[in-house]
């Protein structure tokens, strides 16, 4: 049985990676299984934050966030051979978050960036609505800790992480989720179409 295609939404806080996942694979449930957040699930079990840690335990949780999002992509997709996998966030967001830079993240998790790009069939990188100055903060995940120009940084990171795929799509941010998702939508379909 073949694997499932595997597709990241990533980008800064206030991107819209979780609203839209879940959207998606609503709207096409014979399609497309979506795959959590694995950060936001372990900084809510450990009741913390990442700047609520000193250096040893944002490594502490990054380590953690990192197998929890491989064993994630394992379950769903042996639970889901059919479909295709929506994940909300990769294996290399979490360069973005590691204290010592993304060279020695992946020394400490020994692996590679190219290594953890090819795990993924393809990726949407979501601009942050912060860069409209509509952004909420943590009113809507109580573990995000960036300000506005902190998510737009960090999204601007996490594109850097990604630009070397080789299938990798860019959803600018718009005023109306709607938008966004319809974005997003016409992504899916070039990739469908090119794999065709």
């Amino acid at each position: 049985m073949s694997m499932p295609r595997k597709i990241v939404l990533t980008g800064g806080p206030g991107a819209g990676k979780s609203v839209i996942t879940r959207a998606i694979c609503d709207a096409f449930p014979d399609r497309y299984v979506r795959v959590p957040e694995a950060a936001t699930a372990t900084y809510a079990r450990l009741n913390t934050r990442w700047d609520w840690l000193d250096t040893d335990g944002q490594r502490r949780v990054q380590r953690l966030i990192y197998h929890q999002q491989i064993e994630q992509e394992a379950e769903f997709a042996r639970l889901h051979p059919s479909h295709t996998l929506l994940l909300d966030r990769g294996t290399l967001d979490g360069a973005a978050y590691w204290p010592d830079g993304a060279d020695a993240y992946w020394h400490d998790l020994g692996t590679t960036s190219l290594r953890e790009l090819a795990r993924y069939d393809a990726v949407i990188w979501l601009e942050t609505a912060a860069a409209l100055g509509i952004y909420d903060g943590s009113a809507s995940n109580a573990v995000r800790f960036e300000d506005a120009p902190g998510a737009v940084a960090s999204g601007q990171a996490l594109l850097q992480l990604w630009v070397q795929h080789p299938k990798l799509y860019r959803v600018r941010a718009y005023a109306e989720l709607s938008d966004k998702i319809a974005g997003v939508q016409h992504a899916l379909r070039k990739l469908e179409a090119n794999n065709q």
